[in-house]
């Protein structure tokens, strides 16, 4: 019997809560753009989270790499700026600006610049991104854009380059997460909040 009374609280409560929601209120209108949104809020928290986490990791630690035939955490942060720039250049008409040194200069070089350079270019990118991300909305999502990568040009939707985007950071923060527990550092995503403990 109590069990019978808990499910019926659990499905009366939330339509009690709706009933009580005044017309015109944000929260009884639907969300405008609600797949954009969905993608830019996780985005952002991916952002905050990398740029976080480099910023904890000691300079000295920057050449590490768990073992021979992984990256380093220096190039793991340069390649995080040359991804950012091929995606979010195909989020709209905004184009971000490299420095010719940057293009210029080979991936196992970058790699090798000292923490602040690649930390501040990596965040200019981050930035980039945030901006670009402000020229999309659903409808525009399933526009062809032309996107070129090593030379060789091909057309896309605008939504996989926002969900590449996406896929690519959570996986370099999935990276960088477990180099950092490797050398006793807790990822950004771990620390404790509020009401919450850490893991």
């Amino acid at each position: 019997m109590k069990n019978l009374y808990a499910a019926i609280l659990v499905l009366a409560v939330p339509a009690t809560l709706v009933a009580q929601v005044p017309a015109g209120s944000p929260a009884a209108n639907p969300q405008a753009n609600p797949i954009t949104t969905a993608f830019r809020t996780r985005t952002l928290a991916l952002q905050r989270n990398i740029a976080q986490a480099f910023d904890s990791i000691p300079e000295s630690k920057f050449s590490y790499k768990p073992t021979p035939a992984q990256l380093t955490i220096g190039y793991i942060a340069q390649h995080l700026v040359s991804d950012n720039y091929l995606f979010c250049n195909n989020f709209g008409e905004m184009k971000g600006t490299v420095a010719a040194k940057d293009t210029a200069t080979a991936d196992s070089v970058k790699a090798k610049w000292p923490k602040d350079t690649l930390v501040s270019k990596l965040k200019a990118s981050l930035t980039f991104c945030e901006n670009a991300f402000a020229q999309i909305d659903d409808a525009k999502l399933a526009e062809q854009v032309a996107m070129t990568f090593n030379g060789t040009t091909r057309n896309t939707t605008r939504v996989s380059m926002v969900l590449g985007h996406a896929l690519d950071m959570a996986d370099h923060y999935s990276q960088l997460a477990n180099y950092m527990r490797l050398n006793n550092i807790l990822p950004p995503s771990a620390l404790p909040r509020p009401g919450r403990g850490g893991n």
